[in-house]
């Protein structure tokens, strides 16, 4: 084996597999509903209209993913989109598993088929994302991406709580990862 066959093998090995009975796949508008309601019942996320995510659906389906179970539901899902002005950088905007498909390793298979895809079809080498301080969960979600693409990972604040209109909502904190190289071949 060649040391760039080695290197390609690494990467591929490197990528989060999809545990058994689970199909990554692009959203469709009919998956809409299915993620609001993750979204919803993650009780992590700060939620969005219904509408939202049915046109998030329509319209950033490329930029997007969702791990679908054994009877082709929505079992997960990640949204994002490139940043107009970074072209480079998707910007993942909400991921979540859920309730009963938890502690799997859906979240960073889907992290990881996403960039995956988006670095093949349209070039990106970076991703950002803003979490709170208290979501343990996602900030070692993308935490362990960045290490297992060996891509530099920063965080400073991006929002800070006064900005919000509402009382409560802590600092959003912006986590820049990259640039990565993307491994080889897209996965869905």
């Amino acid at each position: 084996m060649t040391a760039a066959q080695a290197d390609h093998a690494r990467a591929r090995s490197d990528i989060k597999e999809l545990p058994e009975g689970f199909k990554l796949d692009t959203p469709r508008v009919e998956d809409g509903a299915a993620i609001w309601r993750i979204a919803r019942d993650s009780k992590a996320l700060d939620l969005n209209s219904s509408y939202s995510y049915l046109l998030w659906c329509r319209d950033f389906a490329t930029t997007s993913a969702v791990a679908r179970d054994a009877e082709g539901e929505p079992a997960a899902f990640v949204t994002g989109y490139v940043r107009p002005e970074r072209p480079d950088t998707l910007l993942v905007w909400q991921i979540a598993v859920d309730d009963a498909h938890r502690g799997r390793g859906l979240a960073a298979a889907l992290l990881d088929g996403l960039t995956t895809r988006t670095a093949h079809d349209l070039g990106v080498r970076r991703v950002e994302t803003t979490i709170t301080q208290d979501n343990a969960a996602s900030n070692r979600l993308f935490a362990s991406f960045a290490e297992r693409h060996g891509a530099p990972h920063r965080r400073e604040v991006l929002f800070d709580a006064g900005r919000f209109p509402e009382t409560g909502h802590e600092s959003e904190v912006l986590h820049l990862i990259g640039p990565f190289d993307p491994p080889p071949g897209p996965l869905f």
